[in-house]
């Protein structure tokens, strides 16, 4: 009770957004707004002013602003974050004295009362508020207090004291002794814009070669850039790049046995040549991917590595660190399994083992060696397989150093194990996008991304397809169903990407009654035909052009859905806070058939008449309509193009009810 104090009064409670108690952070990018909630009150009758307050981590002095009283106690205030890094914000209460003795004054001057005492009690606050000022503000608060003491005009003297000077002077010299902050600091990651707004491309570096029969190399990568960037992707993503080892080596589709020429799965790693701080000798050398790297950011690339913590029965650290492996009673070392799946070309690390700080230190290290080849973005394979703790630890490690830094968790999982993933640090997640289809189940899920507390820690990147997953819709839908998955991701998620050619030539076939590609490109080199025709590159140029054109689809987290009369077609809004640019996104779910029917448009939240026409735009085909009213007709053949991506060209009001939308 040492440095109590009963006269700090006020209550600070219910603070939103919070994390498990402070515990873990907020995310943001550079850019976006930190809004903040909560409860501030006093006993008694007391006036209260509350105050949000920000700082970055290193800093000691916090920023102040003024917060606003909202309902039954509630308040709000608000913060831009301008710079990437671990920050904090925290809520302060006030009794403001001053602003209650204006209230008290206002009762009893209304009720024909004798003001002489009041009018000395507000003398000796404003006295008080003059000796904590200085130059000129000391001299007129002074004056002040002098002015309401002496004044024997009491319609004077009340003018003056609710006048807005004196209330702006007593606002700048407020008594801060008895402030009341709440109970903690809470932490805040803000990260670079492209945390927020990305578009990835998945690509096998092996599979790049233009010669069928031979192994892809880092050169033969960098012939494909210009066409990977005139596409409008902005990250290119390579699965693991190493050495792979020879023992247990997988066939072709995942078969337990190989022959002489079976390249192996690029997440078996490491062989004599190297492990994770090596590349695949047929790849090229250190150099070529640094190259590579260097091509790539010219081009408008980042390139994206896999971060996959396992290794091969042959790779250098089973050798070396026999300690970090779990070895069986046979004397044999444990292979992956997750029955009845086995996985005899990867062993796992140990994670429970004695010497778990230094191989802990050691993945430190491998994740820092590719961050000073170039590399700031990584996907990390199968993270649910690792201990909360270490990336709780690693992540915050690695961003102290390099804040710009990138993680993408791929973990297909239940979903709390999903958002402590994120909650623990990770920058963007994998969801079950993939596995929603229908318009009931699309709904469901982003309103869940958007509108609970997840959307204050999962960011979510939508994939249609990876090399994992070939879902049934695009096993049977063809060339509609991969164009209705394509636009739903780029639409809905600020956040997406593709396994890029068998997206692009639309691959669909799978084993049977399985999600699983037939001649999976993770056990053998496919030569893509690129360039056949029919492929989808011009479309998703044309989507992904359209992503970057309009800041609207810059955030995830201002879709709202609306009324349509048939349940085959998905309709939803998205909008910058300004109203500035607003889409209308119309989506045929339905791949076999056309569908017509009429979307809802919500005119009173975008400011359009009821009986005023408006023009929208279809930015797919660049075709234009007149709507009028809410209700209007919509028909989208799959066989043409089954989706919409109206701009919308009206005198819209600037000033909305944006919380509808943001």
């Amino acid at each position: 009770m040492k440095d109590f104090d009963g006269r700090k009064r006020v209550v600070i409670e219910s603070v939103s957004p919070e994390i498990d108690s402070g515990l873990f952070a907020v995310k943001r990018v550079i850019g976006e707004e930190v809004v903040v909630r909560a409860d501030v009150f006093v006993d008694g009758h007391d006036e209260v002013s509350a105050f949000l307050l920000c700082r970055k981590a290193g800093e000691k002095k916090w920023k102040e602003s003024p917060m606003t009283a909202l309902a039954n106690d509630r308040w709000e205030g608000s913060f831009a974050v301008h710079e990437a890094g671990l920050h904090y914000y925290t809520v302060m209460g006030r009794v403001d004295h001053f602003r209650t003795w204006q209230k008290d004054l206002e009762k009893k001057f209304g009720a024909g009362q004798n003001l002489s005492v009041a009018l000395m009690t507000g003398s000796q606050i404003v006295d008080k508020a003059s000796r904590r000022a200085e130059g000129e503000d000391a001299v007129r608060l002074a004056e002040y207090s002098r002015n309401l003491a002496a004044e024997r005009n009491q319609e004077k003297a009340y003018s003056v004291a609710l006048g807005e000077e004196l209330s702006r002077l007593m606002e700048d010299y407020p008594l801060r002794d008895y402030d009341s902050f709440y109970i903690r600091d809470l932490p805040l990651i803000v990260d670079r814009e492209k945390a927020l707004f990305s578009t990835w491309y998945e690509l096998f570096p092996r599979s790049t070669s233009s010669n069928p029969n031979s192994h892809g190399t880092f050169k033969d990568c960098g012939r494909l850039l210009p066409e990977i960037a005139r596409m409008g992707f902005d990250v290119l993503y390579f699965p693991p790049i190493h050495p792979i080892g020879r023992t247990n080596r997988k066939g072709k589709n995942n078969s337990p046995v190989s022959d002489p020429h079976s390249p192996g799965s690029p997440w078996a790693i490491g062989a004599e040549e190297g492990g994770h701080k090596s590349v695949h000798p047929a790849l090229g050398t250190m150099e070529d991917f640094k190259e590579l790297v260097r091509l790539a950011a010219e081009a408008g690339l980042e390139v994206a590595l896999d971060i996959a913590f396992q290794c091969s029965p042959d790779h250098p650290y089973v050798r070396e660190h026999p300690e970090w492996f779990n070895w069986r009673p046979d004397g044999t070392i444990q292979f992956a399994e997750n029955p009845p799946k086995k996985y005899e070309d990867i062993v796992p690390f140990d994670f429970e083992c004695a010497e778990w700080r230094a191989l802990w230190e050691e993945l430190k290290s491998v994740v820092f060696f590719w961050i000073e080849k170039g590399v700031r973005i990584f996907r990390v394979d199968n993270p649910h397989t690792k201990p909360f703790p270490f990336w709780d630890w690693l992540i915050p490690e690695v961003k102290k150093v390099q804040p710009g830094v990138i993680f993408l968790a791929e973990a297909f999982t239940r979903p709390k194990v999903m958002y402590r993933l994120a909650i623990g640090g990770f920058t963007q997640s994998y969801t079950y996008f993939t596995w929603r289809t229908t318009k009931q189940e699309i709904t469901g899920y982003l309103e869940e991304l958007t509108m609970s507390r997840a959307r204050e820690f999962f960011r979510p990147n939508f994939w249609p397809n990876t090399p994992d997953i070939l879902h049934e819709y695009l096993q049977y839908g063809e060339r509609p169903a991969f164009m209705v998955r394509l636009v739903l991701a780029a639409t809905l998620s600020s956040n997406y990407g593709i396994y890029g050619p068998a997206f692009e030539v639309m691959a669909g076939e799978a084993f049977p009654g399985r999600e699983e590609y037939m001649d999976s490109e993770k056990y053998e080199i496919r030569n893509w035909e690129r360039k056949k025709p029919g492929n989808l590159n011009d479309f998703i140029a044309r989507v992904n052009k359209i992503r970057r054109e309009n800041p609207a689809l810059h955030s995830t987290w201002n879709v709202r859905f609306f009324d349509t009369d048939n349940e085959h077609i998905l309709f939803y809004v998205k909008s910058t806070p300004d109203f500035s640019n607003v889409l209308f996104v119309v989506v045929n779910l339905d791949p076999f058939h056309k569908q017509s029917g009429r979307v809802r448009v919500p005119l009173h939240h975008l400011g359009i008449s009821a009986g005023s026409p408006y023009l929208v735009q279809d930015l797919l085909s660049d075709d234009k309509f007149i709507w009028q009213g809410e209700w209007n007709y919509v028909e989208l053949d799959p066989g043409l193009l089954p989706a919409y991506i109206f701009r919308v060209k009206s005198r819209l009001r600037r000033e909305q009810d944006f919380d509808y939308f943001m």
